[in-house]
């Protein structure tokens, strides 16, 4: 089987870390390393939550602190919902480990060199990364197949009426990703909130007893009692979404469509503006937007890769 050669950057952040927990249990894919950025917590912390997982993984994929804040705006978090530590009120000791000082674009950039062309880059955070490695790399966007994100919406947001989160922290950096000519494919609100797993289809998570669905479980309770709060049916699984659309797209439904991020108007910030429902077209589809899920199958392959733990370690 050929892997697929990626680099996740993320900002963990509980659904970051679930991503994380499935992403290392597929074995289409070869995790190149792991970037940190600045998102719903600073990036210290988030790069502290990546040391966390990787120790309960037991990987080894090496792990790139990024940007500290967005390109041009000052640091919006969402501690209020991923806890202080942005691990979900998790307490785990961070491990006594250093981490390379390349910084993240750069390690982006190489990392692209070497894949020759493969590397698929799924950005779960804000995309400062992803916009200091265009802006520095001229080349980068023919070294990429693709880039695969959580965050935007087609139509309403979660930070704001207009702007999902992700977007709304770095629109500028976003901008630049969706304007940079590599195929982006955008897993936003329209598909993840319906990923959302119930109390019972995450304590079966649980229950399965390894180190790793623990952390699974645990890291999500307190999103799912604010999801629960809300009248939702269950916590979203924004982050696993993207990382589960990449290797198995025919769980999804994506159209294919024009995106621009809203960088400067005071009620739409951040806002993903898509002609995929308007008559009037943009004159270029940069992008494919993921609408749909079939949840039941999607939860199954989440059962699927986290009971590989406990058949590993047998």
């Amino acid at each position: 089987m050929k892997r697929i050669p990626v680099i996740i950057d993320c900002d963990p952040g509980v659904d970051d870390t679930a991503a994380l927990l499935l992403a290392y249990q597929m074995p289409e894919l070869d995790i190149r390393a792991v970037t940190t950025v600045a998102g719903n917590v600073g990036v210290d912390k988030t790069t502290n939550n990546a040391k966390k997982v990787r120790n309960v993984l037991g990987a080894d994929f090496p792990i790139f602190r990024g940007a500290e804040k967005p390109m041009f705006r000052p640091l919006v978090t969402a501690s209020e919902f991923h806890g202080a530590d942005g691990f979900g009120g998790v307490e785990m000791p961070v491990p006594e480990v250093d981490i390379s000082e390349e910084k993240a674009w750069d390690a982006i950039y190489r990392i692209a060199k070497e894949c020759n062309g493969e590397l698929v880059l799924i950005a779960v955070g804000p995309m400062t990364n992803v916009g200091i490695a265009l802006a520095k790399y001229k080349e980068l966007p023919k070294l990429l197949k693709k880039i695969v994100i959580m965050g935007g919406a087609a139509i309403g947001g979660n930070v704001t009426p207009a702007a999902e989160f992700n977007i709304y922290v770095d629109p500028e950096a976003a901008d630049m990703m969706f304007c940079c000519g590599v195929p982006v494919h955008m897993c936003g609100l329209d598909v993840t909130m319906q990923a959302y797993a119930t109390r019972e289809e995450l304590a079966h998570i649980g229950d399965l007893g390894t180190p790793q669905a623990k952390l699974f479980c645990d890291v999500l309770q307190n999103g799912l009692e604010k999801y629960l709060s809300w009248g939702k049916k269950g916590v979203a699984l924004h982050d696993p979404a993207a990382v589960l659309y990449t290797v198995y797209p025919e769980l999804f439904t994506a159209e294919e469509a024009g995106v621009r991020v809203e960088t400067k108007g005071p009620l739409t910030l951040g806002k993903t503006v898509t002609d995929l429902y308007s008559d009037k077209q943009f004159d270029d589809h940069n992008a494919f937007v993921v609408t749909g899920v079939d949840r039941e199958k999607f939860l199954d392959k989440v059962y699927t890769l986290m009971e590989k733990y406990g058949k590993t370690e047998e």
